[in-house]
């Protein structure tokens, strides 16, 4: 039978389209399934603020009444403006093994770009860089970390044959964290605070709330990579959902942060402790029971992974050694921790400045994802 597309117009038709994945992955040993509620919001108008400079639309395909893929197409006015080009993204793009079924989907994207005067179609991309993104090409035998996207090795085939070519491509790494840091970083990492005023600053709640400290945050995360790949400066605005969600649910004992002499944020890593089995045990669902083995992998018997999600340096403090007081303290609550490794996130293969951080430790290749592109003719 025929594939039937359908929009998703309405919360219940929201909902299947979340959860998708879950029934496509169920029994995928290395799927990690995202939070639903974190998903429901993102992918809702009214509650994504990032809807004030994205128009999107969401699809899902059935057939024979039954529901075998999705999809978003997305026009990130902002980032078409930033970066002067006429891109429409897909994101949230996920089917069986069916040519019948992933063409009809990106049919659904492309034409939703050319009514909107788009001439390029890419992806998988999100909102913005605070989404999933990036097509899973190599490590499919290992566990996604949660901020990122697992998928079968076929789709790369299917984007591929509907003529898409690479556009960029992001590499992850699992660091083996030593038992006793480098004499040669804490020797360095000493010296830079020495010599220059830098100094750690350890955060709490009370801090967060007083400095408004997500906001100093979320400034220094669009400083630091307005240059990078499609990457969208955001306004204030939604540092509310971006930094208000993952500065609730972290453990700020993860959380290194340097100011310079004069109290200014010039360097963040923002890591938290492995959450994947959490979550697949509680399947990304709070209720019945989700919300206590996330509870417990958080706060009570951590597992022996950190996920390194956002680390930056300003700009302007990028060579003056900043970056060893940064790791040196990182990498010292990893050993106080107990956290026998930590994973990368995605990071741009031509990007060496940051793979170099990571230079005399221990690693292991683990991933590379790809965005690709497509003429819209």
């Amino acid at each position: 039978m025929s594939v039937e597309i359908r929009q998703v117009l309405d919360r219940k038709a929201l909902k299947a389209f979340v959860r998708f994945p879950e029934k496509l992955y169920r029994h995928n040993r290395y799927y990690v399934p995202p939070i639903e509620f974190d998903q429901m919001d993102t992918l809702d108008p009214r509650k994504n603020p990032a809807s004030s400079f994205c128009d999107f639309a969401l699809w899902m395909a059935y057939r024979d009444g039954e529901a075998v893929g999705r999809v978003a197409a997305i026009v990130n006015r902002k980032a078409n403006e930033q970066w002067n080009h006429q891109e429409v993204r897909f994101g949230w793009y996920d089917f069986i093994d069916d040519r019948e079924v992933s063409r009809a989907l990106m049919d659904k994207v492309e034409e939703f770009g050319r009514e909107r005067g788009m001439d390029k179609v890419v992806g998988p991309l999100g909102f913005t860089d605070f989404d999933p993104e990036g097509l899973l090409i190599e490590g499919f035998d290992k566990m996604n970390t949660m901020p990122l996207i697992y998928n079968d090795p076929y789709y790369k085939d299917h984007i591929e044959e509907m003529g898409f070519v690479k556009d960029a491509d992001w590499i992850e790494y699992r660091v083996t964290i030593p038992e006793q840091l480098p004499d040669k970083m804490k020797r360095v990492a000493a010296i830079v605070q020495q010599r220059t005023g830098f100094h750690l600053r350890q955060l709490n709640r009370r801090i967060i709330r007083k400095e408004d400290y997500g906001h100093k945050i979320f400034h220094l995360i669009n400083e630091c990579y307005k240059e990078l790949y499609n990457f969208t400066v955001l306004p204030d605005d939604l540092a509310d959902k971006y930094l208000g969600f993952y500065l609730t649910i972290l453990d700020l004992r993860y959380v290194s942060m340097v100011e310079n002499e004069k109290g200014d944020l010039i360097a963040f890593g923002i890591t938290m402790n492995s959450l994947e089995k959490a979550l697949q045990k509680s399947r990304g669902q709070l209720f019945p029971f989700g919300w206590w083995y996330l509870l417990k992998s958080m706060f009570i018997k951590h597992e022996e992974g950190a996920e390194l999600l956002l680390v930056g340096v300003h700009p302007d403090y990028r060579r003056s050694g900043v970056n060893a007081l940064l790791f040196a303290d990182m990498f010292e609550k990893y050993v106080k921790m107990g956290v026998k490794w930590a994973e990368t996130n995605a990071q741009l293969e031509d990007n060496s400045a940051v793979q170099l951080q990571f230079e005399g430790f221990e690693r292991e290749y683990g991933k590379r994802r790809r965005s690709y592109i497509k003429d819209l003719k």
